[in-house]
């Protein structure tokens, strides 16, 4: 727990901390101007329009949460963490700290997924918000919750891939290793292989809770990708995933040689 403090105090006042809130916040607001405009241009046009469904306003919201934001965003914390260390002395403090390198790495990972986790909670928070005033209807805030809290679990995998990434290749090889992913992933998310691809985890989650499709259109009330069984075994297979590549990333930041 002290490793974790340490870690959670070091993107206090930094461009990372910041990002929990600029984030979840622009997807958020995204949502609420598209959904403004497909108002005022269906008034402008006269058409039977009385403003934007929850169904479509939290589709805008979450499909590009999973699609852009998990892959780019988690590839992106990588990139930020492992220069933040970089900057501090090329990982060498952590090489010799008195505790085992293998735990400052568990810490490093375990601080970017409660991180992660703050800035699922502000996208519920910001949802919720702008939603209130722009889509119509009950608020299906059951659904928001659950939206946001399985992205971030099923996207915890993600978190030792792009820290290693970032440590081992660079900031180009941990965005590069995050925009192929995101492509990837929505590609692979309505297939039967989508287990496969950590990086569409997040996507083929929202197929039955939001009740969107990975291309961001919304799913028929029939269709297959709304069998709900994919939220169990996305779950369990994106924690098992996260706990054995945070232990073997663990043990090869122990063995590596810093320069």
């Amino acid at each position: 727990m002290k490793e974790l403090k340490a870690e959670l105090l070091k993107y206090r006042r930094t461009f990372t901390g910041k990002l929990i809130v600029w984030i979840p916040l622009f997807f958020a607001v995204y949502a609420f101007v598209i959904g403004m405009i497909m108002e005022n241009s269906s008034q402008a046009q006269k058409m039977a329009y009385t403003g934007t469904s929850w169904a479509v306003f939290l589709a805008l919201v979450f499909n590009w949460w999973s699609f852009l934001f998990m892959p780019l965003g988690m590839g992106l914390f990588g990139t930020l963490v492992a220069w933040q260390e970089k900057r501090a002395g090329n990982w060498r403090v952590l090489q010799i700290h008195a505790n085992p390198p293998r735990r400052q790495w568990i810490a490093k990972i375990g601080g970017m997924a409660v991180y992660s986790l703050f800035s699922s909670l502000v996208l519920i928070l910001v949802t919720v918000v702008t939603g209130f005033f722009t889509a119509q209807g009950i608020m299906p805030f059951a659904r928001i919750v659950a939206g946001a809290l399985l992205c971030w679990l099923t996207s915890l995998a993600l978190i030792p891939i792009q820290l290693w990434a970032a440590a081992a290749g660079g900031m180009s090889v941990s965005l590069g290793m995050g925009f192929a992913g995101m492509f990837a992933g929505v590609f692979l998310a309505p297939e039967k292989y989508w287990v496969f691809c950590p990086w569409s985890w997040p996507v083929r989650l929202m197929c039955p809770i939001i009740g969107v499709h990975p291309n961001g259109v919304l799913l028929s009330p029939d269709s297959p990708l709304r069998n709900a069984s994919v939220i169990w075994a996305g779950t369990v297979l994106s924690l098992g995933i996260f706990l054995v590549l945070t232990l073997l990333t663990g043990i090869w930041f122990e063995r590596r040689e810093v320069a």
